[in-house]
């Protein structure tokens, strides 16, 4: 039995299934992004895509934006109603992975990849490779540890393709590369009755509208912390954030007193981010909240404790009371 798991490793189709989840703007968001370009840089072709949206929320524009990629060879849009469960897609993706035969599922770390790639990896009875920031080959990947202090690498051994996510953070900065158009299709029959799965139910949604960029996607990014102490004074980061044209954010302390929502959060139970310029606004710097932004290009602190953590690796410091 040994060798015949060792020998499916090894024969499985070369190729990379690719998930994407239509945001609405019938564009590449940054976890998209992400995927696309670890598929097209780093893992085996040809590429197939799976592009995941609501009926009439641009999902067949974003899947011709995916078609047109170089190295991609056919596009499937899986389209719903409601919002995107995890258990009826991850049983559709079961069902194409079993008829193309990858070598490799990649999706984003993004919520939408974090619930989706453990229940597909179960599907297929093999272990999910996730947070990925580097691909060494086909079979070996670095992911963070211990809240980002620590790089892991890892090798998958299992038969099964490799499921794995991959960090908006790592990969978005890289250029995809155009050319071609590939065919485009809907979900077979047999994938729509799956995707009437009644194990769960779409119930709704509450989402803030806002007209600044999207956190994980912004530029430029203004973070507050427990010292700004009010909601009230939190609007002083919306209205900086706005003159430079980037998204606001908070460390969970601040979350937690209720100054700011949790869509808001960055660190390691909150967004990943790495933007051009980071400003870090009366955070202390706890290494669940360094987990999230350490690696954007030009960090700024400003703290009244010049012993603050977040002083270690920002790029400018002004130590001072808010």
């Amino acid at each position: 039995p040994l060798l015949s798991n060792l020998t499916d490793a090894w024969t499985r189709a070369l190729g990379t299934l690719c998930v994407v989840e239509g945001s609405g703007a019938g564009e590449l968001d940054a976890a998209a992004k992400a995927t696309m370009v670890c598929a097209q840089k780093h893992l085996p072709k040809p590429i197939w895509a799976v592009v995941a949206s609501r009926s009439g929320a641009g999902g067949e524009d974003l899947a011709k934006s995916v078609a047109g990629l170089e190295g991609v060879e056919k596009v499937v849009v899986a389209e719903t109603e409601g919002g995107f469960l995890a258990e009826p897609l991850s049983a559709v993706l079961h069902s194409l992975v079993g008829k193309q035969d990858p070598s490799h599922v990649v999706t984003g770390s993004s919520t939408f990849g974090k619930n989706l790639a453990p229940r597909l990896a179960a599907l297929l009875d093999c272990a999910p490779v996730t947070d990925v920031t580097e691909v060494v080959d086909e079979k070996t990947f670095v992911r963070p540890i211990y809240a980002g202090n620590a790089l892991s690498t890892v090798k998958f051994v299992g038969s099964g393709p490799v499921v794995m996510t991959v960090r908006a953070t790592a990969f978005g900065s890289e250029k995809l590369e155009s050319s071609g158009e590939a065919e485009i299709e809907q979900l077979g029959e047999e994938e729509k009755a799956l995707m009437g799965s009644n194990l769960s139910e779409w119930v709704g949604e509450e989402k803030t509208e806002s007209e600044r960029p999207l956190l994980d996607a912004a530029r430029v990014v203004i973070s507050g912390g427990r010292a700004l102490k009010s909601e009230e004074n939190f609007k002083m980061l919306e209205e900086l954030a706005d003159q430079l044209g980037g998204a606001v954010g908070a460390s969970r302390a601040a979350v937690d007193a209720g100054m700011c929502p949790n869509d808001m959060q960055v660190g390691q139970t909150g967004k990943v981010v790495a933007p051009e310029l980071y400003v870090a606004i009366g955070i202390s710097g706890a290494v669940q909240h360094l987990a999230g932004m350490k690696d954007s290009k030009t960090i700024v602190a400003i703290n009244k404790d010049a012993e603050a953590p977040i002083f270690k690796i920002a790029d400018y410091g002004l130590v001072g009371d808010l």
